[in-house]
This record gives structure tokens, C-alpha cells and sequence, in this order.
């Protein structure tokens, strides 16, 4: 199915989404998350673009990785080799993947190779809770938080024991069976999740001389979580998870070995341990220490990267009366072992220390942080934010924002055969306006951004003047890494939600033009216009649904030369409680069978049923 996505198409939608009229509804607003500013805040409180999404919204969407929830999301777009376990990108306000920065129960996640987490390897079966910001966040987070921040936690206790199984299939010979438990006993509270994620999958490479394999996925995974309140005043906190995921892919065609059978094996694993202390009711302090390694290996082709993180975090908070002050250490230490691109097993660290300040009243919110790291490689790198909200009465809100961001660059793009040494941080400059109505069930939000990036690294074909001490004439004919860029994502963020009668309708609208500054050309595999709409019911016994997302046109090379289409796709779902401890879920992805591709010469699936039973007593 084909669409041509066009300014007045979108001008409906846009007016569409007004009357609908995500903005959060009130109950929403009451919710708690910790994203924002590292310590829990209510959501009403917080001055920032935040969305949060519940393991039922996980479950209801059928969706068989993180990278495909995450794109049905405003401001999100998705770009991927294949099916599930291949490669894949988000970009965050069309900002690059690298720009945002990922943590899994506070772990943070990162690649000193390619940059940025690698999406395909964070089990989604073992998510329970997803929190959202969209903005740059270098003052509170430091390097990598340039286009935003995505929080996962794992399963988590909700009450007395709680055991479910989940199983379920679908197309392409997809099998899915989640199990585990959570409760309390005593002091002690505890969740363990394990899940086996199979697909056949298909043929995901679609250029001429490819392997006509199909390219599916196996994916293996677990997380614990253990608590025990010492005290009334102090608990301690671990948490587990490891992904060990094999999955398929079609190497290059102009390889004579092009028809053999491709696979990456990826062994994904976080871990963390905390000591929260409540000193008096105003002053509480966090201690955290967290280790993150990400290993990834291709096979017959004989390839391995593993990076590993480790993180140790002292946070402060104070609260006299609406006055909120913060006040961080951290250290993180990065390292990359690739010895099969190079001899090389290389290291750096970050310290810093972050001051926030937030104040609100029943009219007025302030938020203000300012963050100062020293870098082992670059020396020290100072960010800062200020943002302010003022209620125009009870149900609108306006915000303004404005707050600065750095990326160093990766060990691999320093140190390796394509390396350059005097690469510097990549830095950004962020301005934002946002407009916010929630009344009962019904909101609506509107942000408008710029976000201007310095210092874009990018790849530069080899002309002989990528020497950079290491590696062989051939290598550096290939090309190497240098701050050769700049980029500006700009652009406006529609989203909104209403009850009308027994319907529930809601959507988002991107209006965004991320360029290069220097070519003027849209940046590769992001449009200028992308949405998402859906509307679900109680039908019966059933509640049901559908929902609609859509992408124009966009260029698969940075030249803007290789046009990928725009599309539209529909989903479908029902789910219905059969019993007082079952539940099924039926839902149709792709239903009308669309043909469209997220990067050239690569397939997506076509529409796929899936069928799952969940026990839950």
C-alpha cells in the first residue's frame, strides 16, 4: 500500500488531533518518574517533553522489539536491516541514534564501537516500564543525552506473590514464552522474568545476488530484581538482566561468501546495586554502583567488539517545601576491546558533579541544572539547562527551555583502523516552547524545538588524508572518522488524547526538518512528517483496537539521492479476559499487507498475526 504523505494530508491530521483534544491526561500527570532530573517527581511537576508507557501499553502493542513500540511513539522514527534481530536505529526528534542515552534499571547502555545502545539487543519481554524524555539532557546525564534519554525497568514487585506465563505465535514461525514471578516477604521484595523469543523470520535482504535465506532471530532472557528495607530509613536494591540473542543477516554481495548463512551473536547484560537512605523526611541520598557489557560477534565472518561500562553515582536530594536542590557525583569508566579491527583495548573516564535546583507553585515551575565533567581524554565539559512552566489557569500550561549537551566520540572512532585521534566532542544547543491542556480524559501538547549540533562526526571517504598513525594504506584509501558536520533538527510535536463516548482516540503529528547545516540536505533514513493515530473500544466481552502509522518520504543517503517511499500501516488488535486468571490477545500487524522499507535494499515484514495467552492468577 502506497501513500503519498503530503503537506495537505497532514493539515487534516494536524486539525484531527487538535479536535481529538501525548500529552498526558490528568490522572497521567499524577504519575511519578525519575527520568527528568534523576530523583521522583511528579509528572505534573516536571518541565520537560515526557512520556511513560506501562506494561500493559507494552503487552496490548504486540510489538516484537523495543525498536517497534518505540516508533509507534511521537518524536520517535525507526530505521532497521531486517526483522527484529537485525541492526536498528531511533531517532529521537531526527536526532542521531547515538544521541540518546539509554539506561536499563539506572545501567547505562552504550556502544564504544557504533555509538549508542544497541536497540535490537534489549529484550523487550523483560521490560516492565519505559519512561520518555525528548530533549536534550546533558546537564543532568552528561555525555550521550544530546537528543533525549529512554529509561527501561525491568519487573518489578506490585504486592503479594505474583506468578504469570505468558505464550504465544505468530507468522513467519514466531514463538514467544515468558514466565516468572514478583512479591514480597517480609522486608524482602523480589521479581524474577525469563523469556524465549523465536522467529523463522524472512528473507531480509532484497538486493540482487543477496542470500535468499530466510533471517530470523532466537533471543534468550532474564532479569531479578532483589529488595530488603533494612529500615524504615534505608533499603538496598539489586538488579540482573542478560539478553543472550543469535540472529541472521545477509552480508555484503560483492563477497564471494555473500550466499553463506550470516549470524550476529549479541550477549547484552546490566547489573546494579543501590543503597537508598531517607536521613529525615526532607534528605535522602542514593548510593549506586552499575556495570553494563555489550558483546557482539559475527559469524563465519570472524568479528568481535565488546564494550564495558561501569557507572558509580552519589545523589543528593533536598526538598524544603516546593524547593527541590540536587546535587551529584559520578564517575564512568568506558572500555572497548576490538582486537579483531585492531590491536587495541582502550579505556577513558568521566567525573563530574551536577547541581539542580527545581521550584513550583501552584501557578509557577522552575527547573535549573548545570553539570561539569572532567574528561580523561578532553578535559572538562560544562552543560546547563533552565527551564520554566507557567499554568494559565487550571487546565493549559505553557513551557519554555533552553539547555546544552555534549557527545564525546567513540573509542573505536578515535582509536581504530578508521580512527582520528583529534576528534573532539560533538556539542549541541537546544531552545524549546511547549503548550499543554489536560482536563479529565481529555490533552493535547504541542513542542516546538531547535536543536543545533557543532562538531558532527562523520564518516570521510579515504583520500589519503585519514592517516592516523595506525593504519595501512588500504584502510586509509577506505576512509576514517573527522568532525566534519553540522546538523539542525527543528520542528514541532503534535499529540493529544480524548474519551468520546466509548471510544478512546489518540495521536501524535511530527512536523520536523532535520538537515545538515552545511549541505542543506535532509539527513539520511528521517522525513519531514511522520504520525501515529489509533482508537480503541469495548466491544462485548472485547476491548478493541486500531491504529495507523505513517511516515512520508525519505532519502536512504546523506546526498538525498535514494528515495524510500513514504507509507501508511495498520495494526489491529482484540484482547479479551476468557477467564478470571487468562487473558488473550489477538492482533494483525501490517493488516493491509503494505510494501515499504526503512533502508534500501532491506525487507520489513509483511502482515503478521500473533496469538497470545497470558496466566496471570
Amino acid at each position: 500500500m502506497k501513500f503519498a504523505f503530503n503537506r495537505a494530508r497532514l493539515s487534516v491530521l494536524s486539525l484531527a488531533l487538535c479536535g481529538v483534544a501525548s500529552a498526558q491526561s490528568q490522572s497521567a500527570l499524577k504519575e511519578v518518574v525519575v527520568t527528568a532530573t534523576r530523583v521522583s517527581q511528579a509528572l505534573a511537576e516536571i518541565v520537560a517533553d515526557v512520556t511513560v508507557i506501562d506494561r500493559a501499553q507494552i503487552e496490548r502493542s504486540g510489538a516484537a522489539a523495543v525498536g517497534d513500540l518505540l516508533s509507534r511513539v511521537a518524536g520517535f522514527e525507526m530505521a532497521r536491516n531486517g526483522g527484529p534481530g537485525s541492526t536498528t536505529s531511533l531517532y529521537i526528534r531526527g536526532a542521531e541514534t547515538r544521541y540518546t542515552a539509554v539506561y536499563i534499571d539506572g545501567v547505562r547502555v552504550d556502544s564504544q564501537s557504533t555509538g549508542g545502545a544497541a536497540w535490537e539487543g534489549i529484550p523487550l519481554s523483560q521490560i516492565e516500564r519505559m519512561e520518555i524524555l525528548r530533549g536534550p539532557a546533558g546537564a543532568v546525564y552528561g555525555s550521550n543525552a544530546m537528543g533525549g534519554v529512554v529509561q527501561l525497568f525491568t519487573r518489578r514487585t506490585v504486592g503479594s506473590f505474583s506468578p504469570y506465563v505468558t505464550i504465544g505465535f505468530g507468522t513467519y514461525a514466531t514463538t514467544k514464552l515468558e514466565a516468572g514471578f514478583a512479591g514480597r516477604s517480609g522486608d524482602w521484595d523480589y521479581a524474577l522474568g525469563l523469556s524465549d523469543d523465536y522467529s523463522k523470520g524472512f528473507n531480509a535482504r532484497i538486493a540482487p545476488g543477496a542470500n535468499g535465506d530466510d533471517d530470523g532471530y532466537h533471543s534468550q532472557a532474564g532479569s531479578l530484581r532483589l529488595g530488603l528495607n533494612v529500615d524504615s530509613s534505608n533499603r538496598l536494591e539489586a538488579t540482573l538482566l542478560a539478553n543472550d540473542m543469535r540472529s541472521q543477516y545477509d552480508g555484503s554481495t560483492s563477497l564471494p561468501t555473500s550466499r553463506q548463512d550470516d549470524q550476529n551473536l549479541r550477549l547484552l547484560q546490566t547489573t546494579s546495586a543501590r543503597w537508598i537512605a531517607h536521613w529525615s523526611p526532607a534528605y535522602s541520598t542514593t548510593l549506586s554502583v552499575s556495570d553494563s557489557s555489550d558483546r557482539y560477534q559475527t559469524s563465519p565472518t570472524p568479528y568481535t567488539t565488546t564494550t564495558r561500562l561501569r557507572g558509580y553515582l552519589f545523589q543528593n536530594e533536598l526538598r524544603l517545601g516546593h524547593n527541590l536542590f540536587t546535587a551529584a557525583l559520578e564517575r564512568n569508566e568506558d572500555r572497548l576491546n576490538n582486537g579483531t579491527t585492531a590491536p587495541m583495548d582502550t579505556s577513558r573516564s568521566q567525573d563530574a558533579i551536577a547541581l539542580g535546583y527545581g521550584w513550583t507553585s501552584a501557578v509557577h515551575s522552575l527547573q535549573a541544572n548545570v553539570r561539569q565533567d572532567q574528561d580523561s581524554e578532553f578535559g572538562g565539559q560544562t552543560t546547563g539547562s533552565l527551564s520554566y512552566g507557567y499554568a494559565l489557569n487550571s487546565d493549559w500550561r505553557a513551557t519554555a527551555s533552553a539547555g546544552t549537551a555534549f557527545r564525546a566520540p567513540t573509542l573505536f572512532q578515535r582509536f581504530s583502523v578508521y580512527g582520528a585521534p583529534a576528534l573532539q566532542p560533538e556539542k549541541s544547543r537546544n531552545l524549546e516552547l511547549g503548550l499543554l491542556y489536560a482536563s479529565g480524559s481529555s490533552s493535547f501538547g504541542l513542542t516546538a524545538y531547535r536543536n543545533n549540533v557543532s562538531n558532527l562526526i562523520t564518516y570521510v571517504s579515504g583520500n589519503g588524508s585519514c592517516s592516523n598513525g595506525q593504519a595501512p594504506v588500504s584502510a586509509i584509501m577506505r576512509g576514517c572518522y573527522g568532525n566534519t558536520a553540522e546538523a539542525q533538527y527543528q520542528g514541532i510535536t503534535f499529540s493529544a488524547e480524548q474519551q468520546l463516548a466509548a471510544y478512546k482516540l489518540h495521536g501524535s503529528l511530527d512536523l520536523q526538518d532535520p538537515r545538515d547545516a552545511i549541505t542543506g540536505k535532509l539527513l539520511a533514513r528521517r522525513s519531514t512528517h511522520h504520525a501515529n493515530v489509533g482508537v480503541d473500544t469495548r466491544l462485548g466481552e472485547w476491548t478493541v483496537g486500531a491504529d495507523l502509522q505513517m511516515s512520508a518520504l525519505r532519502y536512504d543517503d546523506a546526498a538525498n539521492n535514494t528515495v524510500l517511499p513514504g507509507y501508511v500501516l495498520l495494526g489491529l488488535f482484540g484482547e479479551k479476559r476468557v477467564s478470571h486468571d487468562w487473558s488473550l490477545l489477538v492482533r494483525v500487524d501490517n493488516a493491509t499487507d503494505a510494501v515499504y522499507q526503512l533502508a534500501n535494499t532491506y525487507a520489513t515484514p509483511g502482515r503478521s498475526l500473533y496469538v497470545g495467552m497470558k496466566w496471570a492468577p
